[in-house]
């Protein structure tokens, strides 16, 4: 009878504002709590394992579960209202769910799952390594040698597993399929699902003498030293990728890549951003006010520079195409130098008196940025 039913949501552990996602939740957890393959001939956990079902079948249906918060368990009976309609017994909802709470149960999906080839090719999984790296190396692009701990095929079988002069025979038992089948009692009727073959452990086949070297497995993890070609305009954190340069890959399927990790180590007087190249380069008073040709550190080398006379703390000024090259592209960037325009330290008595006729003599004109903050300050302060 109706009224001998237990609430769906009490069921479920949920509360009636219970949403689709908590609910599906609920109900898997539940579900495989009470599953009949974990507890065999428990007439019990069968009788709680359908009920679960019975509850998230009629909570998960919106229209469902409306007429059951309305009239309770008479709202989802089959022969509620004139037409029907109600739960009717079976289960057919989100079978979906099922299918996960029986691939955690028996490896397979429901109904068996799809095979797959254990002696299909496969790509061997990436591997890694890292470079350090000077500026000019990174900027101009060098060759380097890398150490690459990655798995190869094992030389003394050739990759197979076995010992010289053998060779491996297909698994009796799944038929080198890998997997095999098994059958399952549920409240639905007899399941078949597909599981590792217990014989093989899933690999097809069976080696009576393993390779001395590799145990069987035919391949072997190893430190191996590698050459690689670092290009021009490489930055720090970039990723160098080296086609094949990884794990081998299984039954001739392809090697993974290589995949290099770069560390540039700061420079003395350049930063980069980009391609582009910076530097900051003091200069004194004197070379500031007249004028002066100055020596420029480049990556190519040292070039001639003339200070206009007046040149201000912080000017800036651009050496064209004496940047980075452009990574994989033509061209170069450009290199900025910031003028810092150092004050003297430590002076004599004589020097300082020199300086002050000095300033005496140029007077306020000549002093813009001087003169145009004290207007400034006045204006503030209504003098």
């Amino acid at each position: 009878m109706a009224e001998d039913k237990r609430d769906y949501y009490d069921v479920l552990g949920v509360d009636k504002s219970v949403g689709d996602e908590e609910l599906k939740k609920a109900y898997r957890k539940a579900a495989k709590k009470y599953h009949p393959d974990l507890h065999p001939g428990d007439a019990e956990a069968e009788k709680n394992f359908k009920e679960v079902n019975e509850a998230y079948e009629v909570l998960s249906d919106k229209e469902k579960r409306a007429r059951y918060d309305q009239f309770g368990h008479a709202g989802v009976d089959p022969n509620f209202g004139a037409g029907g309609g109600g739960f009717g017994g079976g289960f057919t909802g989100d079978f979906s769910d099922l299918g996960d709470i029986f691939s955690s149960f028996f490896g397979g999906g429901f109904g068996g799952g799809r095979r797959s080839n254990p002696n299909a090719p496969r790509r061997g999984n990436d591997a890694a390594a890292s470079v350090n790296l000077s500026f000019e190396e990174a900027a101009k692009g060098c060759s380097k040698t890398v150490k690459v701990t990655k798995i190869d095929n094992c030389k003394d079988c050739g990759g197979t597993g076995c010992e010289k002069g053998t060779s491996s025979k297909t698994c009796p038992v799944c038929h080198g399929s890998g997997q095999v089948s098994a059958t399952q009692r549920t409240p639905f009727g007899v399941m078949q699902t597909q599981k590792v073959c217990d014989n093989c452990h899933g690999s097809g086949k069976i080696i009576d003498k393993p390779c001395h070297t590799c145990a069987g497995k035919g391949r072997i993890r190893h430190t191996v030293e590698q050459n690689i070609d670092i290009p021009a305009g490489i930055d720090d954190g970039q990723i160098i990728s080296v086609r094949g340069g990884g794990d081998a890959g299984a039954n001739g399927g392809p090697a993974g890549d290589l995949r290099i990790n770069v560390n540039v180590r700061p420079h003395p007087i350049f930063t980069r951003d980009g391609f582009d190249v910076f530097c900051e380069i003091p200069i004194t008073f004197a070379q500031a006010t007249s004028g002066a040709e100055i020596t420029v550190p480049t990556l190519d080398g040292k070039v001639k520079f003339t200070i206009h006379e007046g040149t201000q703390p912080g000017d800036e000024f651009k050496l064209k195409g004496k940047g980075i090259q452009r990574l994989n592209y033509s061209g170069k960037g450009d290199q900025y130098v910031k003028i810092n325009v150092e004050v003297p330290r430590d002076l004599s008595k004589a020097q300082k008196e020199k300086l002050k006729e000095f300033d005496l003599a140029t007077g306020e004109s000549n002093y813009k940025k001087r003169k145009g903050f004290m207007d400034k300050v006045k204006d503030f302060f209504n003098e």
